[in-house]
């Protein structure tokens, strides 16, 4: 498909956005079009934006012309495969999916009209826990309930006690938007990091509450793979290890107990956390276990910053494979947890399972070859047939 790249939004007037108009500014932000008229791609998710405030808008406008410092350079351009650089396709898009995020359940009270707002719009969380449809669109009768992002998991978080938050406590769920970590129930990695830190860290103890009241809002949805809780999985030492799991003992001991622990009870108030009742390592999917050894993590937690190193470049597929299952063996569902294999690994390095969009491209792109081919032979056969009868 290729990549998208963010584009220059500072002040400056040959490369960001210094020449843009309010107006310009507003119509990019909520209707996904650019000073140029071209279309944005809903990377940057211009739908849940939709619901911005004036005010709000105002002030994002204010910040950015005159809180921040122009830089002088461009971005890297944006390169995508057909049919997907054709800005015009997202014209079909928008008439389907840009509308102001509708609330997933009757908002009653200011703190849940509050928590609609943080969550539904300014935060946007459905647009990572929300699975998609064939057009990337999100699923509007399962939104909430965990979706893959670039390799990535983001989880369940409706109100059933089991897949998603229903049983977490909501000083738990205030701890965790805030510090990207909730003890006894896990720790923040990938995308949700970066949110702690560059975003929800920063919002007071009023707003996380309402982000709270309105996430208690959502509908259970429950996933019948799912025995209990991830959290409260804490590992089995006795069960037998794997070939695998046995090879990953080594590795853990070399590699990760120096600060987890070899008893995986973590250390330093969680900046290295517990691997044991961990969602991460409890999880009936490996993706987040896998996606963390690969890429490691980086959080801000106020004034500390817990940060965990890479191993995608040390370790090949194998050896990333062995180490979750030893992990999810120890420290998770035990002798429950299915195997991972160096193939799922070599997946989860490419970004994870690709959509069904782009998995059934190439069949669509024959099939539209072959549609061309049998026009055009049709064509021309009637057109041969035509001179004949005139001849």
């Amino acid at each position: 498909m290729g990549a998208i790249f963010s584009t220059n939004i500072t002040p400056s007037i040959r490369y960001g956005i210094g020449a843009w108009s309010e107006a310009e500014f507003r119509q990019a932000l909520t209707e996904g079009r650019r000073r140029d008229g071209a279309l944005l791609w809903p990377a940057m998710p211009y739908s849940a934006y939709s619901g911005m405030s004036e005010s709000d808008l105002h002030a994002l406008w204010i910040y950015f012309r005159y809180g921040v410092a122009p830089i002088e350079h461009s971005a890297p351009e944006t390169r995508l495969d057909f049919p997907f650089n054709w800005r015009g396709v997202m014209w079909i898009w928008n008439q389907r999916y840009l509308k102001v995020p509708v609330p997933i359940a009757p908002v009653v009270t200011p703190e849940q009209k509050r928590g609609y707002y943080l969550v539904e719009v300014l935060g946007h969380c459905s647009a990572c826990h929300s699975p998609r449809d064939a057009l990337q669109g999100e699923v509007s009768d399962h939104r909430f309930s965990g979706a893959s992002v670039a390799g990535w998991h983001a989880p369940n978080i409706t109100a059933d006690p089991i897949s998603g938050i229903g049983d977490w406590r909501d000083d738990e769920l205030m701890n965790y938007l805030r510090h990207g970590h909730a003890p006894g129930k896990g720790s923040a990695s990938g995308g949700m990091a970066e949110a702690v830190s560059y975003s929800l860290r920063w919002l007071n103890d009023d707003d996380l509450r309402a982000m709270v009241s309105y996430l208690r809002l959502i509908p259970a949805q429950h996933d019948a793979r799912d025995r209990q809780a991830a959290w409260r999985y804490a590992g089995n030492a006795d069960a037998p290890l794997s070939a695998s799991s046995r090879a990953g003992e080594t590795l853990w001991r070399s590699a990760c107990a120096i600060c987890h622990r070899d008893d995986g009870a973590g250390s330093m108030e969680g900046r290295f956390p517990t691997l044991r009742h961990n969602t991460t390592s409890g999880a009936n999917r490996p993706d987040n276990l896998v996606m963390t050894i690969l890429e490691g993590t980086r959080r801000q937690n106020g004034q500390a910053e817990s940060v965990m190193p890479a191993f995608g470049h040390k370790l090949n597929d194998q050896q990333i494979a062995d180490l979750t299952n030893y992990v999810r063996t120890r420290f998770g569902q035990g002798d429950q947890a299915q195997p991972v294999s160096a193939a799922f690994v070599a997946q989860q390095r490419e970004g994870g399972e690709k959509p069904l969009l782009l998995r059934a491209l190439p069949w669509l792109t024959g099939g539209i070859v072959v549609l061309v081919i049998l026009i055009t032979g049709g064509w021309l056969w009637r057109r041969t047939q035509r001179a004949r009868d005139h001849q």
